[in-house]
């Protein structure tokens, strides 16, 4: 999952940061000003076969190029966390980017509220294994629940858990 965010030079929003570093909470409330005061914001996402296909990385850059190309305003300059993407579009890539700059930082938590909302919908559909409580990360529930009734349609199948039960299957 990926966001790209324009926020006016004067966006007024108080706390941004990495979004690893903000609870949930604040991270719903960050996301409704950035969205309300962003002059636009889109979200781009790797599907799981990409993800298997082209490993994370490329995926998430994949990710990253359709949140840009889906915002209804071009930017002049792209902000990228750490990398670049494959656009013809002056780009900076920022180390440790979400905490340099506000505009990935509003990216980030947009990016994490829309994947943690995902999560809690898949979480009703796949109850099991726990995604509204540990978001898709490899908790030992989650193992678990992957021992017990194997991997979902949304499972990635190069995850270290997924590929060792198809081992043995």
């Amino acid at each position: 999952m990926a966001a790209a965010v324009i926020l006016p030079a004067q966006h007024g929003i108080r706390g941004l940061n990495d979004s690893k570093l903000l609870d949930a909470a604040e991270r719903e409330r960050l996301d409704v000003l950035i969205r309300s005061r962003a002059v636009a914001w889109a979200i781009g996402r790797g599907e799981v076969n990409e993800i298997d296909r082209i490993n994370i990385l490329q995926a998430s850059r994949l990710a990253m190029r359709r949140a840009v190309e889906s915002l209804s305003s071009s930017p002049d300059l792209l902000l990228v966390d750490a990398c670049t993407i494959e656009l013809p579009i002056p780009q900076k890539a920022l180390i440790k980017g979400d905490s340099r700059s506000h505009s990935i930082a509003a990216a980030s938590i947009v990016a994490k509220v829309f994947r943690d909302r995902l999560l809690q919908q898949w979480d009703s559909e796949y109850p099991a294994y726990g995604l509204g409580r540990n978001k898709g990360y490899g908790t030992p529930e989650h193992k678990a629940a992957l021992d017990r009734w194997g991997p979902t349609p949304l499972h990635r199948r190069t995850f270290a858990p997924v590929r060792q039960l198809e081992l043995f299957a």
